[in-house]
């Protein structure tokens, strides 16, 4: 009884435009132009493609997939917002950041600082976004009270690992090349499922852990919501990732996943993460315009009989930062 009232106090503790309703003829694809960072033309200096994002918009929207009129447009955060995950120490030393709005399944297509905890940013990221949207749910949204992470990127995420370390609320599955930063030892105690790679894993190998441990993770522990931090720096080639997986194993992981969360009604919330080649940006529009193909994502997947997750409440908010620490 105490947690729930204490639980209680917290929806009430501040006013917030981030839990908000999405009309129904908006797809919950999230996007904003400011996730471009540009600053004189530095960015290009820097191995993390600061304009990823709005190349996958432009993708998606030669598809005809998405438009200007049925795209969710990102939400400011607050300071008060912020504060539900990071201290004002760390705050203070930042600047805004992104968040955004979901309901059954959604996808950013910026966020997933997978490397930033409450306290302390890391690997080009600045705030705790998965993070905040796991925190916002529990909090604000009736209903949602186990989160299970699936971090696909090629580095351990020990951000949302030292976050969550002690809430047996949060599930986390990690896949990563074991031999790449952060190697956080201590952050790798919150994972539930861990698989670690070699360097130069390929495609059979990777997808056929993916989808055995996506199927084991989801099968221990049913979530209320799986958040899918879906790096393309596994992709062959990829500077930083060591990782040989290819364009058609990415299409097919992502896939993997979601339909492993529409088989158990699971909503989810992808958020595409670290990538480092100039062809990420394709990769992934192509890898949200197959998972349209599936019939896992889109209006038609939201009203397929038995398919579509069902949010526990009108409308579900969960967040993703738009700013890299570049």
């Amino acid at each position: 009884m105490a947690d729930k009232q204490d639980n209680e106090g917290k929806r009430s503790s501040h006013c917030t435009a981030l839990h908000a309703c999405i009309p129904r003829t908006a797809l919950p694809i999230v996007y904003h132009p400011d996730y471009n960072i540009t600053f004189m033309g530095l960015e290009k200096l820097h191995p993390f493609d600061a304009g990823k994002w709005g190349k996958v918009i432009h993708f998606l929207k030669e598809e005809q997939f998405v438009t200007d009129g049925n795209i969710v447009e990102a939400l400011e955060a607050t300071k008060e917002d912020l504060l539900v995950v990071h201290t004002q120490r760390y705050l203070n030393r930042l600047k805004a950041a992104k968040l955004a709005v979901d309901r059954g399944w959604a996808i950013n297509v910026g966020g997933g600082f997978h490397h930033c905890s409450s306290d302390k940013g890391g690997g080009f990221c600045a705030y705790a976004d998965i993070t905040l949207a796991i925190k916002f749910l529990f909090e604000r949204v009736e209903g949602i009270s186990r989160a299970t992470i699936i971090d696909l990127d090629a580095h351990q995420g020990n951000g949302h690992e030292r976050d969550f370390l002690d809430d047996g609320r949060v599930y986390i599955m990690d896949v990563y090349n074991r031999h790449i930063y952060p190697g956080d030892g201590y952050a790798k105690r919150a994972i539930k499922r861990k698989v670690e790679l070699d360097w130069g894993t390929e495609d059979s190998e990777y997808l056929q852990k993916v989808e055995l441990h996506t199927d084991g993770a989801l099968n221990e522990v049913r979530p209320d919501i799986l958040v899918y931090n879906a790096g393309t720096d596994v992709l062959d080639g990829d500077p930083l990732g060591g990782l040989s997986i290819s364009p058609e194993g990415i299409r097919k992981r992502d896939e993997i996943v979601f339909r492993a969360a529409r088989r158990r009604g699971v909503p989810i919330l992808m958020v595409t993460s670290g990538g480092y080649q100039k062809k990420t940006a394709r990769i992934i529009a192509d890898s949200i315009l197959n998972l349209r193909l599936q019939g896992l994502i889109g209006a038609e997947a939201l009203e397929g009989e038995g398919s579509s997750p069902s949010p526990p409440a009108t409308s579900m908010m969960l967040s993703s930062a738009a700013s890299a620490a570049v």
